[in-house]
């Protein structure tokens, strides 16, 4: 069993707090971290209908059966539970009581807000890091990589990717859906999922996507936000500070694991990601999303951001710490070209010389430290990240 990143902050929280809750998409792996974290604590997983029916009937007799702490699977499917808990929680006094864990993340964290604020700590979990994987396997071809994604199972058990992706999204993609709202015509939520994976890497849209699918405007913004409560979806906020009044405001879309991406992109093999037209978005997105993991894993809040002005000038990420910022342009090529450094000489022109420098994340396999930029392929941002905490950028 890999250890995930996460798991000694996660730990040292369960001693801070009576409440550690973890949300995350479905099968990133909570559940099992959970129990090789704490496995010592009781588990009951609110999926399963009979533990549901006691848990939602009789809260007050399901929680009196774990007085040595449990571990709670699903928390939103019993929503009410967490105001019980949150009465044990002040009785007790006790660290490490309750692990929580949820896959609906603005359903969970209005529940939390609302009964536990100052009592539970907070994680996000995402499948595997590049790290992570370079744990448990031997490298892989990025083609490979992108069509694989990151979901844990497909890993461990050396499942065919386009199949995993048909089941995932299947199972829990338009299962979750029906759960949250209700679908008169699936088949067009099917199509507006596929074409949000075909704006992978894109301002948002809103209207363009409503008129491609068939909907209003209104159901497009509903659903982006279904798919955003279910971690399928991520929308990159744009930086912005008092330089320009033509920076753009709309964010861009990815999602949270890029082999999903390229499932409903229609890529089965390794020759279709090489090929595909979208195959520098999805390298874009892996990107992306390791940083997210890099904060994540940190027991920290998302602070990547991108730049982009009306003219087209762009940069992929700006991350930040406080105030200094350190931007990042991202190229799925393999050979290194001036023009891959045209966005961060832009920006800095526009912004100021950033302190520490500048990144580029790239395609090939060589680090290369010059006077102002640090390069590093992406199966290597972590060790970019570390090196700029040494540098006392603190991401």
């Amino acid at each position: 069993m890999i250890n995930r990143k996460i798991e000694p902050i996660f730990q040292d929280l369960a001693s801070q707090y009576p409440v550690v809750t973890l949300t995350g998409p479905r099968q990133s792996g909570k559940t099992t971290l959970c129990q090789k974290a704490f496995p010592n604590m009781d588990y009951a997983n609110l999926e399963s209908p009979d533990v549901r029916e006691y848990a939602a009937t009789d809260p007050r007799g399901f929680l009196s059966s774990y007085a040595g702490g449990v571990i709670i699977d699903e928390i939103q499917r019993v929503p009410q539970l967490v105001s019980y808990i949150q009465v044990i929680v002040d009785e007790r006094k006790k660290q490490g009581q309750f692990i929580l864990t949820g896959s609906q993340q603005f359903e969970v964290m209005n529940t939390i807000n609302q009964s536990l604020a100052g009592r539970t700590a907070l994680l996000k979990l995402l499948p595997f890091s590049v790290s992570e994987i370079k744990k448990i396997t031997l490298p892989e071809s990025m083609d490979m990589m992108l069509l694989k994604g990151f979901y844990p199972r497909i890993h461990d058990q050396g499942l065919n990717p386009t199949q995993a992706m048909g089941d995932y999204y299947e199972t829990y993609i338009e299962r979750d859906l029906r759960q949250l709202m209700s679908v008169r015509d699936l088949s067009l939520f099917q199509k507006f999922v596929r074409l949000c994976a075909g704006r992978i890497g894109q301002i948002l849209n809103m209207q363009s996507l409503a008129n491609d699918t068939g909907v209003s405007h209104t159901t497009v913004q509903q659903w982006i936000s279904i798919l955003e409560a279910s971690y399928i979806v991520v929308l990159l906020k744009p930086w912005y500070r008092n330089i320009s009044k033509r920076l753009i405001k709309s964010p861009k879309l990815y999602f949270y694991d890029v082999g999903l991406a390229a499932y409903l992109l229609g890529m089965e093999n390794e020759t279709h990601v090489s090929r595909h037209p979208l195959r520098g978005n999805l390298f874009e997105n892996l990107a992306l999303v390791e940083a997210m993991k890099y904060r994540f894993n940190s027991g920290r809040k998302n602070v990547v951001t991108f730049y982009r002005d009306s003219r087209g000038n762009e940069v992929d990420m700006i991350l930040e710490s406080g105030q200094e910022i350190f931007p990042i342009e991202v190229k799925a090529g393999a050979t290194i070209v001036a023009d891959f450094f045209r966005g961060l000489k832009h920006f800095s022109r526009v912004s100021g010389e950033p302190p520490y420098g500048c990144g580029l994340i790239y395609g090939g396999k060589d680090v290369q430290h010059r006077s102002n930029c640090l390069i590093y392929p992406v199966t290597a941002m972590e060790e970019m990240f570390e090196k700029l905490n040494h540098a006392g950028f603190n991401y």
